[in-house]
């Protein structure tokens, strides 16, 4: 009886051998059946994803894959092999869906490290701003958005108070790389946050560092596939309707009065005609009084344009 069951238990093994065999030949036989098609067809072999592949992922076995492509229209930067685009645990800079090829661009060098600095292009620099719930959209400004960034501040003059506001826009078109802390461009829940990280030059880079020194900066969210530049205004306060005036600039001293005539006793041997004394020269254009206690000044004002 125990000879039977070890007779049984040697065939089961035997057979699962066989089967593993011949699977393995199966697959290889697959593959190379592939890449004979490939050749005939004038096909490359490149990576591609085979789930999808969020930033900071890590390419292995089980999400990249070798698929048949037209060799004339390979993209640049493509792997061919598996073991070249999983050498040094790279991982995916940028989500990749599956089907998408895997290029050098969208993944890390050696060691496997997402950095930030590591997405960006050449030419193009990370720049943080300050927001908050009201600045950021309410929160739904998440990375991979496209923005414009609105500047308001203090209406430049010797004449201008501080509720004297005008609004520019500082910059168009911009990509926002980070919230926060955030770069992963699948995580489209809203959330209220602190910071936006933007890509701009070097020159966008300078101005909206400018821009947090001497304004309040908000984001103004926008269609990707509108790429129209150029076509705005400043808007000031008389934009809004009911400020059809501002103060242009300090007159000193108190509010003039008009003298009223009067007379002096003549000189000798000169005529005993009355002089009557000369009014104070009133500023030009409308003015306006303000008196605080017992003294007054007056402003000249303007109807408000030129910004």
């Amino acid at each position: 009886m125990q000879g039977r069951n070890l007779l049984i238990a040697g065939i089961a093994v035997f057979l699962g051998l066989v089967a593993v065999y011949l699977a393995n030949a199966y697959f290889s036989g697959m593959e190379e059946q592939q890449e004979e098609i490939a050749e005939q067809q004038q096909l490359a072999r490149i990576v591609v994803a085979s789930q999808p592949l969020a930033f900071g992922q890590q390419l292995t076995d089980t999400n990249v894959r070798l698929v048949n492509w037209p060799s004339d229209s390979v993209p640049q930067g493509a792997y061919t092999s598996l073991e070249q685009a999983m050498m040094g645990g790279r991982v995916a800079l940028r989500p990749i869906v599956p089907g998408e090829p895997v290029l050098a661009s969208k993944v890390s060098g050696d060691n496997g490290r997402a950095t930030l600095a590591s997405n960006l292009p050449e030419d193009m620099r990370a720049v943080s701003i300050p927001i908050n719930d009201v600045s950021g959209v309410g929160g739904f400004v998440r990375p991979g958005d496209v923005v414009d960034v609105i500047l308001t501040r203090q209406i430049p003059g010797e004449g201008a108070q501080p509720t004297d506001k005008m609004t520019t826009v500082a910059l168009e078109n911009v990509l926002v790389l980070g919230i926060d802390q955030v770069a992963d461009e699948n995580n489209t829940e809203p959330i209220v946050s602190k910071t936006a990280t933007l890509q701009t030059d070097i020159y966008g880079a300078q101005k909206l560092a400018l821009a947090r020194e001497i304004g309040v900066l908000s984001l103004a969210l926008r269609n990707v596939e509108n790429q129209e530049v150029g076509a705005t205004e400043t808007v000031v306060a008389n934009d809004l309707g009911g400020a059809g005036r501002y103060v242009y600039r300090r007159m000193g001293g108190a509010a003039p009065a008009v003298a009223g005539p009067s007379y002096s006793p003549a000189p000798r041997g000169a005529s005993s005609a009355p002089q009557q004394a000369s009014a104070p020269a009133r500023p030009r254009g409308p003015t306006m009084s303000v008196v605080r206690g017992t003294e007054a000044e007056t402003y000249s004002v303007e109807a408000l344009r030129g910004y």
